[in-house]
């Protein structure tokens, strides 16, 4: 490299890390390696940068970091150039850590390389940290995983149980939440992750924003199965979905299986076989998925009273939509209310 590309190298990577340091928005470092999938990275810029106040202000800034900076390979056609070195770990408040298709001492070893021990001691204490497909690798390298529920791309899974034992390996699922460190299954499920931390951070509102600026879907849960060779379904058979719009119209009622099965013409049995191919999980859970989102929503909101809230959402009293609340979240309606909800809007008592 010349010493006018050096020195607009720096210039560049001067310019990012002092926007990085001067914003005041909750601080995305991504650190990406050789053998990057460019769509991991490019999903990460996406979702945290659709995120913003109701006044139009962005909620996060996010900054591409590597070991190096310079030219970082794909597995395109082509390369992408990285300004930030790892000191940007050390201005982050989140940390994500993509997939590489290169495999490192992380996937051939069960441990860090030097350069990356070296740039993950940057990361301050308490900074929250996730991993996108097989970034889950660098994560249990670096001892995060331990004793902790995760998940990585089912095709490595049985690799990664065979050099990390100590993890208590998922593969069924699209993400993991253990607080301070977050796992996901592949690409596409570094989306839900995504969406889940926005959520988290700001609330059902501002996520729905973000899925609806990107066209994806608001909420898939973590715990819903990843898609491991599940046949397509016959196309001349019906799907469950008219089944699930039925239902998303009528959450603040009881609802049964038998119910469900009707709005298709298929007996019980088989309602229940094509719906968790199609969804992943069963109905009576994604009910329960679902009532829990509509609970949120109301509870960011408006200023409902909890039981009413409770009886629109289909949990019928009061103390059902508090167990459910504290299973799924850890936290009570109030609690949740007063993270979350809009404080324009008075609570009705």
């Amino acid at each position: 490299m010349d010493e006018t590309s050096v020195l607009m190298d720096n210039m560049c990577k001067n310019r990012a890390m002092a926007a990085f340091r001067a914003s005041e928005r909750h601080r995305v470092a991504v650190l990406v390696r050789h053998g990057l999938m460019p769509m991991e990275l490019g999903l990460v810029h996406q979702m945290f940068g659709q995120a913003c106040a109701a006044g139009g202000e962005r909620l996060y800034e996010v900054v591409t970091c590597s070991l190096v900076p310079g030219e970082i390979r794909t597995d395109a056609d082509f390369s992408t150039h990285v300004a930030c070195g790892p000191e940007a770990l050390g201005e982050a408040d989140t940390v994500v850590v993509p997939a590489s298709h290169e495999p490192d001492e992380t996937e051939t070893e069960g441990r860090l390389s030097a350069p990356l021990a070296d740039a993950l001691s940057h990361i301050r204490p308490g900074t929250r940290i996730a991993s996108i497909c097989t970034g889950a690798f660098v994560l249990a390298a670096a001892g995060l995983l331990d004793g902790r529920r995760a998940t990585t791309h089912w095709k490595s899974a049985e690799h990664f149980r065979r050099l990390y034992p100590a993890v208590d390996l998922d593969p069924n699922v699209l993400y993991t939440d253990e607080g301070d460190v977050l796992t996901s299954a592949g690409e596409a499920s570094g989306i839900d992750l995504c969406l889940h931390m926005v959520r988290c951070d700001h609330g059902s509102a501002i996520a729905n924003d973000v899925a609806r600026a990107m066209v994806v879907p608001p909420h898939r849960h973590g715990g819903q199965a990843q898609f491991i060779r599940l046949p397509l379904p016959d196309s001349r058979s019906s799907s469950t979905g008219t089944a699930r719009s039925w239902a998303l119209e009528r959450l603040d009622r009881p609802l049964t299986l038998r119910e469900l099965a009707a709005q298709e013409s298929m007996s019980v049995r088989t309602f229940t076989r094509r719906f968790r191919d199609e969804v992943g999980i069963s109905p009576l859970q994604w009910l329960t998925h679902q009532r829990i989102e509509r609970a949120r929503q109301l509870l960011e909101e408006t200023g409902l009273p909890v039981d009413r809230i409770a009886a629109q959402a289909g949990f019928g009293t009061a103390a059902s939509l508090r167990q459910h609340l504290q299973t799924t979240l850890g936290v009570s309606p109030s609690a949740y209310r007063r993270t979350f909800r809009d404080t324009a809007v008075p609570t009705e008592e």
